[in-house]
């Protein structure tokens, strides 16, 4: 029999076929299982075969992952800085960049084990333990056990522990809300599907298991989760500046090299100086720099009630254009509320809201029932009735019934139900009918959920129930919901809703919250289509859409990439499992207050506070944090552009070298003091979306950086022709306008506007930078590690410095004017290009 079995599986996996068309008996045949269950034997075959019901991780060698990150550009540079320190025995600097490349190496390390950590929480919801029939006994076997074509036994209380077809019992109700995001449990008969991960919150029933492990609707998630991920914009980034600064440092240093040697420089001699320059011009400490930033952002966010996983996500925060969130319990609180009754054969709203009370079971913690209970004006009024049975919902008859006794002895029922079945039961007159269907209907068209609820002094076997009224249910938005949105809106964010729950809840939740009415029914757009790789049309479908209804894990997943596939940075909050692969796949994934521990492993943002208000915090403080980096970055790229062409060039036009091998560590030390604290500084918030331009960036920072060297060749000059200093000397003048021509470069990158406009710098910048000028003004007064310097040529270095700083900013405006209109002149052109040309003679007329 094992030997059939296998005929019907693919590569090993599981079952061909789709469990949900086949009938039962069909099911049983292509299973080669019956009613009766299968044997130890034949379960152990199929264990085999099909494998583990749980969730398989390709795991890596650890070690390989982490020397992994001592591979690219950046790490390159940094281990040849190593290398050539050792060589030459700088002991000091060997020891510093080492640990500058471990701390990256080990930062970058932790983040890689997001991914297993997600999928171990996916592996931790799952049921241990499941009911089966082996050998024609029922017993309690292990879930990892569990083969297609076991009989499981599915109760009250249970995780059901892989994808079933319902074949025996009454009904069930389970709650699937993580797996597929609707907010109210599902009534499941006889011929229905369950998915593994589902808890069951009412019935018995009897189930054929006809997927496990990686093959069930739980397993597809936990295989999006594992395949998701984009790559960081931040870590792109760092990577084209590192190219950039390797290509300028390797390059210049072999001009030089080459040159000083056909001088007949000595090898060694040249080698040392080499190495001191390149590890001063080239920012080996920047991805730390960097993530320290980000870090003491996420210390600023923490406070904020946001938690960030991944440092990188702060700076994707920063350049998010779409906001796809869930609805239930994301946009809404995740707790059905009843809407205002309407009376008919009741007295009053009150009384309908008393029967349907009645016909309820507190205890059993159904979310109907407790929502209708908590309709009550006084709950104290339930004392005055006692229930003397109750027969719960089942999917058959469509209603709750209690027999009821008042404190007078009077016994009478109570029903309610789906409201087509209670007007049916009632002895309603045909306008009462057709009035509260058409109350249904305009409540659905709402997105609200019907209740019927009839009372009767019968046995109500003879016509005699009574229609009391109809009930409404809707999950309502919070309290914050509408003003998150609009302030996402005001920051240039899109949102977009994604919902298990229907197209008609998902529009009247959206219409309440300012979101537009434009929401898709998900499964028809992705009806065939590979959700990872969605058709450009159908991407501008889902570009376009408000938002979308009846969504599952696969169709999130796909809507998030669609957005990236069309150029969008798009953040994606949800709660549940069905949530995991979209949070991972999302440039910024944030997983909610409550979120299961899948959802928050995927996720690179965890709120801990209800609402989404922390998101617009998060947006802020994550634009503060970009700006903060982008300075640094041209900052960084100037000032590498300046030392490093300045060198090379004067030591080949005036074959002498303009600084000491102690200058420029001194420069590098005291450089990098004020560069620490831009982490702190003030800085102008964007009401826009933000991202890395590279263009830009290298365009302004290579202008500065070139204007810098003119700069610095200027004052050269100056004391060579006009003050006629010594070499010494010389050397000291370039050390001090380097310095301070570096913090003043400092204060023109921060901002793209003028350099005296607010926000003005923060005090430890301040700070920082006028400790660090004080100590080098003292160096170059009293001749400290350097020749001597009079106070009238240091004020004159400072002078001039100021200068230049006025007009450095000056061109810098100049340049960034530049490419702005640039880039309105390119968009107007591409708007014109795009226009059909009846539109022309449209203007033309004057139509």
């Amino acid at each position: 029999m094992a030997g059939k079995v296998r005929t019907v599986a693919t590569d090993n996996t599981g079952p061909a076929f789709d469990a949900e068309k086949l009938g039962i008996d069909q099911l049983y045949e292509k299973l080669e299982s019956s009613a009766q269950g299968l044997t130890s034997e034949e379960a152990g075959h199929r264990l085999e075969q099909y494998g583990p019901n749980a969730l398989e991780e390709k795991k890596k060698s650890r070690v390989m992952v982490f020397l992994s990150f001592f591979w690219g550009p950046i790490p390159w540079m940094i281990e040849i800085a190593a290398l050539l320190s050792l060589a030459v025995r700088h002991w000091d600097d060997f020891i510093i960049i080492l640990v500058m490349l471990l701390i990256n190496s080990v930062i970058g390390f932790v983040q890689e084990s997001k991914a297993a950590d997600a999928l171990e929480a996916l592996k931790a919801s799952m049921a241990l333990k499941a009911r089966a029939l082996r050998d024609g006994q029922w017993s309690d076997v292990d879930a990892k056990t569990l083969v297609p074509g076991d009989m499981l036994e599915l109760r009250l209380g249970n995780v059901i522990p892989a994808d079933v077809k319902l074949v025996a019992g009454e009904y069930l109700s389970v709650d699937q809300a993580a797996l597929t995001g609707e907010s109210l449990p599902v009534s499941k008969k006889p011929g229905d599907i369950a998915y593994s991960g589902s808890a069951i919150k009412q019935g018995e029933m009897t189930a054929l298991v006809t997927s496990t492990g990686g093959d069930t609707f739980f397993g597809r998630t936990a295989r999006l989760v594992g395949s998701a991920g984009a790559v960081s914009h931040f870590q792109k980034a760092v990577m084209k500046i590192g190219d950039f600064l390797i290509a300028v440092a390797v390059g210049l240093s072999a001009v030089l090299i080459l040159v000083e040697l056909h001088r007949g420089e000595p090898a060694v001699t040249l080698l040392q100086f080499v190495l001191i320059l390149v590890i001063a011009s080239i920012p080996v400490a920047m991805p730390a720099v960097l993530s320290v930033t980000m870090a003491l952002g996420a210390l600023a966010l923490s406070k904020k009630k946001a938690i960030v996983s991944r440092l990188q996500a702060i700076e994707e925060m920063a350049g998010v254009n779409i906001l796809c969130s869930d609805k239930t319990g994301t946009l809404t609180k995740n707790q059905l509320t009843l809407g205002d009754p309407a009376a008919f054969a009741a007295k009053d709203g009150q009384e309908v809201i008393l029967y349907g009370s009645l016909a309820s079971k507190e205890e059993d913690k159904d979310a109907i029932d407790l929502a209708v209970i908590g309709g009550l004006r006084d709950h104290a009024v339930l004392q005055d009735y006692e229930q003397e049975k109750f027969t719960p919902f089942d999917p058959v008859s469509k209603r709750t019934m209690a027999v009821i006794k008042d404190k007078d002895g009077k016994t009478f029922k109570v029903a309610k139900g789906a409201p087509q079945v209670i007007v049916g039961l009632s002895n309603a007159s045909p306008e009462d009918r057709e009035k509260a269907m058409k109350l249904v209907d305009e409540l659905a068209a709402k997105g609200n959920r019907a209740l019927g609820v009839a009372y009767t002094e019968g046995d109500g076997a003879d016509g005699s129930w009574e229609l009391s009224g109809i009930l409404s249910l809707y999950d309502p938005p919070r309290d914050d919901s509408k003003e998150t949105i609009t302030h996402a809106h005001e920051h240039g964010i899109d949102v977009k809703m994604v919902t298990g729950d229907d197209v008609a809840i998902g529009r009247e939740i959206a219409g309440q919250l300012g979101m537009g009415s434009n929401i898709r029914p998900a499964g028809e757009l992705f009806e065939g289509e590979d959700p990872a790789n969605l058709p450009e049309e159908k991407c501008r479908i889902v570009e376009r859409a408000d938002g979308f209804g009846r969504v599952f894990p696969e169709h999130k997943y796909g809507i998030v990439k669609a957005l990236q596939k069309l150029g969008h940075l798009t953040a994606m909050t949800g709660d549940g499992v069905n949530d995991a692969p979209a949070l991972k796949q999302a440039d910024v994934g944030i997983a909610v207050s409550g979120a299961t521990d899948a959802a928050r492993a995927a996720a690179d943002l965890v709120l801990t506070a209800p609402g989404l208000s922390a998101i617009i915090d998060a947006v802020d403080e994550a634009r503060r944090i970009f700006q903060r980096m982008l300075s640094y970055t041209i900052y960084r790229i100037a000032m590498t552009t300046d030392i490093m062409l300045f060198v090379v060039l004067s030591m080949i036009l005036f074959e002498r070298y303009p600084l000491t091998a102690v200058m420029i560590i001194l420069l590098a030390l005291l450089n990098d003091i004020p560069i620490m604290s831009i982490a702190y500084d003030n800085t102008r918030l964007s009401r826009t979306p933000v991202r890395w331009e590279m263009g830009r960036v290298l365009t302004v920072s290579s202008v500065l950086g070139f204007l810098s060297v003119i700069q610095t060749f200027g004052l050269l000059l100056l004391g060579v022709d006009y003050f006629h200093l010594d070499h010494g000397q010389l050397q000291t003048m370039v050390f001090l306008q380097l310095l301070s021509g570096g913090a003043l470069m400092l204060m023109v990158t921060r901002n793209q506007h003028a350099f005296w406009r607010p926000p003005f710098p923060a005090l430890i910048m301040l700070l920082a930078i006028s400790s660090t000028q004080i100590l080098a003004i003292a160096l170059a007064l009293y001749g400290w590690l350097m020749p001597a310097l009079p106070g009238k040529l240091i004020a004159i270095v400072w002078g001039y410095n100021l200068i230049w700083m006025v007009f450095n900013d000056l061109v810098k405006l100049a340049t960034y004017r530049s490419m702005d209109m640039r880039e309105r002149h390119k968009q107007k052109f591409l708007q014109t290009a795009n226009t059909p040309l009846h539109q022309f003679g449209k203007t033309r007329s004057g139509v």
